[in-house]
């Protein structure tokens, strides 16, 4: 099996409600997005590195770049939405904790359908600091969609 792997990258906000530590407060990323894809018996290519970054860029990047990711079951998280929308900046809702883990999840979930051999999502906070969903993920959750819904459940090997 060959792998292949293209990254993109966006900076948002977002706050992470409830935690106990600094992340509770308003701050930003330069987030990171490894998207990786696999294929048997390769002869030439797996994926074009073109496509594979146009995908990502399009599902992921220019709904996400420069925006406040918050999540829409925090009443205060809400608010600030509210006040930074009133203003005519940019915001994205998601129905769960803007987590690295809940990101990875919810990006793989969006382009499953449209990259055949997905295999991983990788999302970078920081330079040492990611979390990564993959289709061999032994958590029994299956991958997750923007409305909060899940996939289809990608089959293990």
């Amino acid at each position: 099996m060959t792998t292949v792997t293209k990254t993109v990258r966006f900076d948002a906000a977002h706050i992470l409600t409830n935690h106990a530590g600094l992340c509770r407060n308003l701050h930003g990323h330069t987030y990171r997005v490894d998207v990786s894809v696999a294929a048997d018996d390769v002869d030439d290519m797996v994926i074009d590195f073109k496509d594979l970054k146009n995908i990502a860029t399009e599902t992921i990047c220019k709904r996400f770049d420069h925006a406040f990711i918050y999540s829409t079951v925090s009443e205060g998280e809400r608010e600030i939405a509210t006040l930074v929308e009133r203003h005519g900046m940019r915001t994205v809702p998601i129905p769960f904790r803007s987590t690295a883990e809940n990101l990875a999840r919810m990006f793989y979930g969006e382009l499953k359908p449209l990259v055949p051999g997905l295999v991983s999502v990788r999302v970078w906070e920081t330079a040492d600091s990611c979390a990564e969903y993959s289709s061999s993920a032994s958590s029994g959750k299956e991958a997750m969609l923007a409305d909060g819904t899940e996939s289809a459940r990608t089959p293990k090997p």
